[in-house]
């Protein structure tokens, strides 16, 4: 199984490998979750977010995974920086397990901001869960297994004709069809640890999947997104068992149906179609004993630093774009319904098609001579919007790069 999940410092491996010899000790695992929900009068929980916890010992070797439905651990969102070497302290201090056995994920869930508990409050209930976790440690076997989706997400950055990438977000318009040359790729693969019980039945599943939850709910509020509903849907078909979902490498993704205008935003729906598919893969996989072995790794990983030679060549793009903009005779009131009538029919937009041929019998040319001055009037006037959409591009552009330069 490869856990393709990155902290902000660290890389976390768990490597679940089969047991060739007789094991010092058995297996251990134990799950738990805490709602970590802001709870206060005006903020509709739709469902709530939570600290999902998963502890996996063997002898002296212990190990706690926490996947949160929050948009980042620490950098950006309302998890502080502070959280994480808190909660590894506290759990070293009270539990035993290192800090670097310690692994804190999240979905990248974008609900309104302001939806979680308090900083102090984030830590102790998460804490709590990795307590509970570790208090309810019991002999599991395990297995790992892949699974596949691709009916929820693509790349969202569009590859245009002039070489360039275009990003779909709501802050800006799409490009124009005619200018788009191909999509990206995307990881469908889904990576799936199962922990079954002596029973048989199944304690835990940890899915990895990479996607981009912020699609939201109908009618708003708090939502823990798509990976929450996916993980709704394997623990109502595998009773007793925690569904555990792990990021992937989540930035240039999109959920297909992002910017559909024709139904509601509702991430229940690919949330169902992810625990599906989850679900097949899971009950593919056989499990038996197995050795937990845990391996860290420090990595360094550079950061862009050349923003104001980027944010320079959006400006001098941006300036180009305002001095192509022309005067012009229409506004949308007279655009709207001219445009309209040179699309349903471009041959004879401005009346009957009889009216032309009376005109040209008796030596007159009155209609061609307005459908070419409207023609003209149309696509200035669409070329000034495609400017605008442009502009507007740039400016979501130039503010992503101000706000990366911050971080830094």
């Amino acid at each position: 199984m490869r856990l393709r999940s990155f902290g902000f410092a660290l890389l976390l491996a768990i490597l679940i490998v089969p047991t060739f010899a007789q094991a010092p000790a058995p297996l251990r695992a134990g799950a738990a979750k805490s709602d970590i929900s802001r709870v206060e009068e005006g903020l509709r929980i739709n469902d709530p977010v939570y600290a999902k916890a998963l502890v996996l010992a063997q002898g002296d070797t212990k190990v706690a995974i926490i996947a949160m439905d929050v948009t980042a651990i620490g950098g950006i969102g309302e998890v502080t920086d502070a959280f994480l070497p808190e909660l590894r302290a506290r759990i070293e201090a009270e539990l035993g397990i290192p800090p670097l056995h310690v692994l804190v994920n999240a979905s990248h869930n974008h609900p309104p901001l302001n939806f979680l508990c308090s900083h102090e409050e984030q830590v102790a209930r998460a804490f709590d869960a990795v307590k509970r976790a570790h208090d309810a440690l019991e002999p599991v076997t395990a297995g790992t297994g892949e699974g596949e989706e691709k009916r929820i997400s693509m790349n969202r950055t569009l590859r245009l004709k002039d070489g360039t990438g275009w990003t779909i977000r709501h802050s800006n318009p799409c490009p124009p069809d005619e200018v788009v040359e191909s999509v990206g790729p995307v990881d469908p693969e889904i990576g799936v640890l199962r922990l079954d019980r002596a029973d048989g039945s199944t304690l835990a599943v940890l899915y990895n999947f990479a996607c981009h939850p912020y699609v939201t709910v109908p009618e708003g509020g708090v939502t823990s997104d798509y990976p929450g509903f996916a993980s709704e849907v394997i623990e109502d078909n595998l009773p007793g068992a925690m569904a555990i979902f792990i990021q992937g490498a989540g930035g240039d993704i999109t959920p297909i149906l992002y910017k559909d205008v024709n139904r509601a935003r509702d991430s229940a729906v690919e949330g169902r179609l992810l625990g599906l598919s989850t679900l097949k893969a899971v009950r593919a996989v056989a499990t038996e004993p197995a050795d937990l072995k845990v391996i860290n790794e420090a990595l360094r990983l550079p950061r862009k630093a050349d923003f104001e030679e980027r944010i320079a060549a959006f400006k001098e793009e941006e300036a180009q774009l305002l001095a192509s903009l022309r005067g012009m005779s229409l506004n949308f009131k007279t655009f709207m319904p001219l445009y309209m009538k040179h699309l349903m029919d471009p041959e004879h937009p401005l009346d009957y098609s009889y009216r032309y041929l009376q005109s040209a019998s008796i030596g007159e040319n009155e209609f061609s001579l307005i459908d070419q001055q409207n023609r003209d009037y149309l696509a200035k006037y669409m070329k000034n919007i495609r400017t605008m959409e442009e502009l507007t591009r740039i400016q979501d552009d130039i503010a992503t790069l101000r706000r990366h330069q911050k971080i830094n």
